[in-house]
């Protein structure tokens, strides 16, 4: 499915030859994320992302490094989370070193103009004010807060307004040496183009880039002494809810016996929240669960919105619907998942982008990458009792998380009904 070569500063670059398509995705995946920040500089991670297309030497305007990607038909962006950060570019496979190109001035020579970093300043703060505004976006930052209470996991990536407004930039410039180095980047590209080709324009582009040590980010503190809950008060049309347990490492053996499991309880309209909260009870428009994995932790969730009214009784179903993990899943049922899963799995990799991220973020978090048969054959694996070992002990009522977002200013009463469940 790909090949790998390491240049001799460190850089990683991965390859996958898609010679049946006409277009070449080039990720540039940095171990670098809101884990990585400090209190005072929450948010800087995000803050560079945004930097590093306003600017650079040899095209010194965001207007410049746009019309240069755009002006062949191209798209490029990037994004930040929590283990790390990634940008990427999608063109047609003529205009791949154009593009290559492109990343990599952004990526070493951007110039951080004063001017410009007070503008993009008050673009991220617009960008906060923008989730301030969303209710179920707020009950995904309130969750995280309440499962990782008092460290990096529990923060918004973007930081928040005040930290945002302090970032200076010696501060961007200082976390920028430290956590973009070529051992902490891997250059993932995917579409019709050799590999050959690849490890040449990154030889060209970053193989100058001189090595030298990162730094790290703290381990997760996972309180489950109690079930906790957070509420933060807004007067919505909704309420908005999100009740978790601590989750599975992205490396952990039974990973992908959760991902099932997860698929079961909430993945789609056939899901057994779906079938419940929303379809016989009638609680929810939207109600179904995820699971996050990070390198030494993570999370598995529920989210709805529903009717502050019948927000009581939308967390009893929820509740309800966890008592039943203990019980066998049907082999009807686990086959239904596990077909959901690989054809979701196996419509996303005809593209290109999809190929580039899923090889880079492999290689960057895990330092390896499992091609898309041995993860079939990992979730063809499942057994019912692996589904029932792994939720019975996972979905522990006493490690309960709960997060709700809505007209609400006591918690008093979602304390009474995680008690009770």
């Amino acid at each position: 499915m790909y090949q790998r070569t390491v240049l001799d500063n460190g850089l990683r670059v991965v390859s996958s030859t898609m010679p049946h398509t006409r277009s070449a995705s080039i990720s540039l995946f940095v171990g670098a994320g809101s884990r990585y920040e400090t209190d005072a500089v929450a948010g800087v991670s995000h803050f560079l992302e945004h930097m590093l297309f306003k600017g650079t030497e040899r095209r010194p305007t965001a207007r410049e490094i746009s019309e240069a990607i755009e002006g062949v038909g191209g798209v490029t962006n990037a994004g930040t989370d929590k283990e790390l950060t990634v940008y990427w570019a999608k063109v047609g496979d003529q205009h791949f070193d154009l593009a290559f190109d492109v990343l990599a001035d952004c990526l070493r020579h951007s110039i951080f103009d004063p001017t410009e970093i007070e503008k993009e300043r008050a673009v991220i703060l617009e960008e906060l004010a923008m989730t301030e505004d969303s209710p179920a976006d707020l009950a995904g930052l309130l969750i995280d807060e309440v499962l990782w209470p008092n460290q990096p996991l529990g923060r918004d990536i973007g930081g928040s307004k005040a930290s945002v407004s302090a970032i200076t930039r010696d501060q961007m410039l200082d976390y920028l040496a430290r956590q973009y180095a070529p051992h902490n980047v891997v250059v993932a590209v995917a579409g019709n183009v050799s590999h050959e080709r690849v490890v040449a324009a990154a030889q060209q582009h970053l193989g100058d880039w001189q090595p030298h040590p990162t730094g790290g980010w703290p381990p997760a503190n996972d309180l489950c002494n109690g079930r906790r809950v957070g509420v933060r008060y807004k007067k919505t049309e909704q309420a908005h809810l999100c009740l978790a347990v601590p989750g599975l490492p992205a490396e952990h053996p039974d990973r992908y016996t959760l991902d099932v499991f997860n698929t079961v309880l909430g993945e789609g309209m056939s899901s057994r929240l779906f079938l419940e909260i929303r379809e016989r009870l009638s609680l929810a428009y939207d109600v179904h669960s995820y699971v996050s994995h990070f390198q030494d932790t993570g999370a598995v969730v529920v989210a709805a919105g529903v009717d502050p009214s019948k927000v009581d009784r939308a967390i009893e179903a929820i509740l309800r619907e966890l008592g039943r993990v203990g019980e066998p899943v049907p082999e009807r049922e686990l086959a239904k998942a596990r077909e959901f899963m690989k054809g979701r799995l196996q419509l996303r990799m005809e593209d290109t982008r999809a190929v580039s991220s899923w090889l880079g973020g492999q290689e960057l978090l895990r330092g390896e990458i499992l091609t898309v048969d041995e993860v079939l054959a990992r979730i063809d694996a499942v057994t019912p009792d692996d589904l029932r070992r792994v939720a019975s002990a996972l979905f522990d009522p006493a490690k309960y998380a709960l997060a709700v977002v809505g007209p609400f200013k006591s918690d008093t009463r979602f304390r009474k009904l995680l008690a009770a469940g």
